[in-house]
């Protein structure tokens, strides 16, 4: 199950479980959007791998399956993507 990160890690912006702007790999790196697009070029800094559209999980399922409250933030930044 997808943990859902609360945040950016590159620019720590909140990302609610509803977030239709959040972006993960197949490790569940995450990122907004705009750090996705415009400093990554849509591939994960910390694996390589391609950065999607993070799924929302329904609210009703929330008080089951919560959200993680784990903050990943690297507040050197992210690397543009080479």
């Amino acid at each position: 199950m997808l943990r859902l990160r609360p945040n950016c890690e590159c620019c720590n912006t909140d990302l609610p479980p509803d977030a239709r702007n959040a972006r993960i790999c197949s490790f569940e790196c995450t990122f907004c959007e705009a750090c996705a697009t415009s400093k990554l070029s849509g591939m994960c800094p910390n694996c390589g791998g391609e950065l999607v559209r993070r799924p929302v999980r329904p609210a009703t399922k929330l008080d089951k399956y919560p959200a993680s409250t784990e903050r990943v933030f690297k507040p050197q930044g992210c690397a543009m993507a080479s």
